[in-house]
């Protein structure tokens, strides 16, 4: 029986050990298996998620592409900045780390409390940007220190440059750091110091110039210092914008409207539509604007009465005044009211229903031409053959001509003018169009509105032999050529244009010419031209018996000046607008300026040169070499 027993004690033992057994190889099989499935199929994924803990992955800022002018000179370019950053996840706090930073370069409150209100609305893992553009002293002060600045480190930027400065500051525009909304539609712009543009070609080929960014793997060490790099995917630069400029026309543009309170000018190419100059004045430095302006400092800019973040020539708008009787002038000799012999008797006046308009000359001008009227600007002319005329033909040709509505040009600052007809006054007012109202839209005043810009064009396809010729700047983006369409001929008859170029040569080289004493003496450049004064507000009959002048008016409240010219007076090729806001004298300001910027233009003669992108780049190379 014991034994027995003992066989039956055996046996449960046994069974016991085989069950344990089975259950320890069960554990370490399964335990072998999820081993296996840890470091086989999901090695990779363990491997990178160890690896963020020691790899930092860097967008890399696309360098922004160049702006150049017509020979390669550079109008935007970038330039070297050290600047100190900080990731808000890599430092315990980050106001520690700003405080602990100003123990080494001069940070003030108002940089911290930046930095901290950034903090608070962008991403942890972002880098923000704490203070740029430091010297070699601050930048070896920080790396000394940077065990001790969790969070922070040293980075090496660009910063945009603007070699004219003012002079150029319309045209190219600036940079600035993106809005909210702008930040949420790209990641890019979510770089430390970012920067788009703002306005001008800056703004206008944003795209093209802000490039492609790229990537950088870095190990970094327990501290958060880079210890090695470990790939790298190269950021794509802009595209360089070459503009049809000429820099140094443009800088004595600038110079010689410097000396009004408030102007403006255009120089184009009569028969291209190339832009060698446009100018505006009171100007600023976008270079301010590159290290981000100061609130008094764009308070200041916005008081100024001179308006200088305002690109007057292409978004001031201004009654024609004068220059718009060449209009008058064309749609009179296409309506057949008109001829180059019909003479109109300037007694000082034209009395129209109960009305009297006056003339610019109290005296009169005697018997007139239409020739003769161009040249002196004899206002009683152009009344009197605007009533035959009526103002829908009249603005039919201002149309023609480019004026009441924007050109497409390449600055988005662009506005469109202003071309009234008798819908737009039924539309727009409620009312009928009065004839008192043609009467004054003749020469140039009332509800028209014109861009220095727009009298340009109007001038070049009333000298070009009438083709509707357009303005542009941009020639090349990248290596890419801008097409230039040939212009489309207007239906305007050549012995029509022939009768206004007659009157224009008359108004600058005839002694009766209202703008002889500004006239170019050199035959061989002479320009013809027309000038323009435009009314602001109107002088009461009282002031005009007291004798009280426009000059004696409040600078706000007098008279514009303006000029339209060409030149040379024989082949014309260069087409300038000049506008003088309440100059002295109206147009007698606007004509001396013209002359010079023809002058100058003239001698520099830049349409005698083609842009090639080659020779941009070989001058580009030259000139940074």
């Amino acid at each position: 029986m014991e034994l027995n027993d003992d066989a039956r004690s055996m046996k449960s033992f046994s069974r016991r050990a085989f069950v344990i057994g089975a259950l320890q190889f069960c554990f370490l099989g399964g335990l072998g298996v999820r081993l296996a499935w840890l470091q086989i199929s999901q090695g990779q994924k363990y491997k990178r998620l160890s690896d963020r803990n020691r790899i930092n992955i860097k967008m890399l800022a696309p360098s922004r592409g160049q702006i150049v002018d017509r020979f390669g000179v550079p109008l935007a370019v970038n330039n070297q900045n050290f600047r100190v950053l900080i990731v808000p996840e890599q430092a315990e706090s980050v106001e520690k780390s700003l405080r602990q930073l100003q123990a080494h370069v001069d940070l003030s409150e108002e940089q911290i409390q930046k930095v901290l209100e950034q903090a608070k609305k962008s991403s942890k893992f972002l880098p923000l940007e704490v203070k740029d553009n430091l010297s070699w002293e601050d930048v070896a002060r920080i790396e000394v220190n940077l065990p001790d600045l969790p969070g922070l480190s040293i980075d090496v930027g660009e910063v945009r440059s603007y070699p004219y400065g003012p002079a150029t500051a319309h045209i190219v525009g600036y940079v600035g750091l993106p809005s909210k909304s702008e930040l949420a539609e790209n990641q890019t712009l979510n770089l430390p110091g970012f920067k788009i543009g703002k306005t001008g070609i800056e703004k206008k080929y944003d795209d093209e110039l802000r490039g492609v960014s790229g990537a950088s793997e870095v190990e970094v060490n327990v501290i958060g210092r880079e210890v090695r790099e470990l790939g790298r995917q190269v950021s794509r630069g802009g595209e360089r914008v070459v503009l049809s400029i000429d820099a140094e026309l443009q800088r004595f543009m600038q110079d010689r409207l410097s000396q009004q309170k408030s102007a403006s000018a255009v120089v184009i190419d009569a028969h291209t539509g190339a832009v060698y100059g446009l100018a505006s004045y009171p100007d600023f430095d976008p270079n301010l604007f590159t290290h981000g302006l100061s609130a008094s400092a764009w308070e200041e800019l916005l008081a100024d009465p001179g308006h200088p973040l305002t690109n007057k020539a292409v978004a001031g708008q201004y009654p024609p005044a004068s220059t718009f009787k060449m209009v008058t002038a064309i749609a009179g000799l296409r309506a057949g009211k008109i001829t180059g012999d019909r003479t109109v008797f300037c007694s000082g006046h034209y009395d129209y229903g109960g009305d009297r308009f006056h003339c610019w000359k109290p005296s009169g001008h005697g018997t007139v031409n239409l020739i003769d009227a161009l040249a002196m600007s004899c206002d009683t002319y152009f009344y009197q053959i605007s009533t035959e005329i009526g103002i829908d033909n009249i603005a039919q040709v201002a149309r023609e001509l480019g004026l009441g509505e924007k050109l497409s040009f390449d600055l988005p600052e662009e506005s469109p003018g202003l071309v009234p007809d008798k819908d737009w006054k039924m539309g727009y007012h409620g009312s009928s169009w009065k004839p008192g109202e043609t009467i004054v839209a003749s020469i140039g005043q009332g509800y028209l509105q014109a861009t220095p810009l727009q009298l340009a064009v109007m001038t070049a396809r009333l000298v070009n032999g009438g083709y509707a010729v357009k303005p542009w700047l941009s020639a090349y983006v990248g290596q890419h050529e801008e097409r230039r369409e040939d212009f489309p001929k207007l239906d305007i008859h050549e012995w029509h244009l022939h009768l206004v170029k007659q009157g224009m040569d008359k108004v600058v080289n005839n002694q009766k010419g209202t703008a002889y004493g500004s006239r170019i003496v050199q035959p061989d450049m002479a320009m013809g031209g027309k000038t323009g004064t435009a009314q602001v507000k109107r002088i009461t009959a009282a002031q005009r018996q007291a004798g009280i002048s426009n000059e004696e008016l409040p600078w706000k409240y007098r008279h514009h000046g303006l000029f339209v010219g060409y030149a040379p007076v024989n082949d014309p090729r260069y087409v300038c607008c000049v506008v003088v806001e309440h100059g002295v004298g109206g147009s007698a300001t606007a004509a001396p300026l013209a002359r010079d910027i023809l002058f100058e233009t003239q001698k520099r003669d830049p349409g005698a040169s083609q842009i090639s992108p080659e020779t941009v780049f070989k001058n580009n190379v030259v000139k940074a070499g």
